[in-house]
């Protein structure tokens, strides 16, 4: 013993930017149709949105995150937040005075498959103007993600992060009007299927799109089927950890709340480091998927492999 104390492991800190929703979700035997009345076999409520459960996931794992998003002081936005920070998600809400309740969206998982239906208002209500303080948010983070909501907010955040050399995660869910102008200033791009840029049809294509518009390294999830990936040195893909799933509500956000954990760890300037990144993310999303609602398999023990 030479009296030295062991060093601890730093807890990466994250700041995610983007929708912040109070989720209704109902398990169902199927997606009533018009006039028809059910009961569901089970409920919960949640702070949803794509930004929202990725701090979530992120925090589970054992980082700090804050989440940058706009909710107001309706009752109901308190139930969002609650819950938010009974996870240990620090919320800095830019909309903190708005009276109006806040975005809802109704989900319904139909039992038998896991898939679900959603509506949502989103973001439509009202417009976020970065903080006086944005500098210092981006500059307390290892790693800045955004959803593509409240662009305006996104963009400059992006471009804050960009000159205070801090790196930065896009979840591409679809394609949103400005995430051209986003793109410049993103390093990573981890897209689902569903996210077309303009004048592409094929995943190679918007891996493709991505690499010309400034994107480092990129990749695109397909539901159970394996993500494709490209960056410097080389392209490929990774398996999803096959599972029984239950509710496939929110495996998206886990994914990039499972990613944004594991990149912010360590070195990101290698193909070994962006595939291992990928598939913890993968194994993660596919857990998600094994319980029904966002939070209920949250609260086993979550853990990474050491960096």
């Amino acid at each position: 013993m030479d009296g030295t104390e062991p060093v601890a492991e730093k807890h990466p800190e994250g700041l995610f930017v983007g929708l912040c929703t109070l989720d209704v979700i109902q398990l169902v035997d199927h997606v009533p149709g018009s006039d028809e009345k059910m009961t569901a076999h089970d409920q919960a409520l949640a702070a949803g949105g794509p930004a929202a459960n990725a701090a979530a996931v992120f925090s589970a794992l054992g980082g700090w995150a804050r989440l940058l998003t706009g909710i107001g002081c309706h009752p109901l936005a308190q139930g969002a937040k609650a819950d938010l920070q009974s996870l240990g998600v620090s919320v800095t809400d830019l909309a903190a005075e708005l009276t109006e309740p806040p975005a809802v969206s109704s989900i319904l998982v139909t039992a038998a498959n896991g898939r679900r239906a959603v509506a949502s208002t989103n973001t439509g209500r009202h417009h976020l103007a970065p903080p006086d303080d944005l500098d210092a948010l981006v500059a307390a983070g290892d790693i800045v993600q955004f959803d593509g909501h409240h662009m305006e907010l996104a963009i400059a955040t992006a471009e804050t992060a960009r000159t205070l050399g801090r790196p930065t995660l896009l979840d591409g869910g679809s394609w949103k009007s400005g995430t051209e102008r986003l793109l410049s200033a993103i390093d990573v791009a981890l897209c689902s299927a569903d996210f077309h840029p303009p004048g592409t049809r094929t995943t190679a294509d918007t891996l493709e799109y991505l690499h010309d518009h400034g994107v480092t390294w990129a990749a695109v999830s397909r539901g159970e089927h394996p993500i494709a990936w490209s960056g410097p040195g080389g392209k490929g893909a990774v398996d999803v950890p096959p599972t029984r799933v239950v509710d496939t509500l929110g495996a998206g956000d886990a994914l990039h709340g499972a990613f944004a954990y594991h990149w912010a760890r360590g070195k990101r300037d290698n193909v070994d480091r962006f595939v291992t990144a990928l598939a913890h993310a993968a194994e993660v999303a596919s857990r998600s998927c094994t319980a029904f609602g966002t939070r209920s398999w949250l609260r086993g023990e979550l853990s990474e492999p050491p960096a």
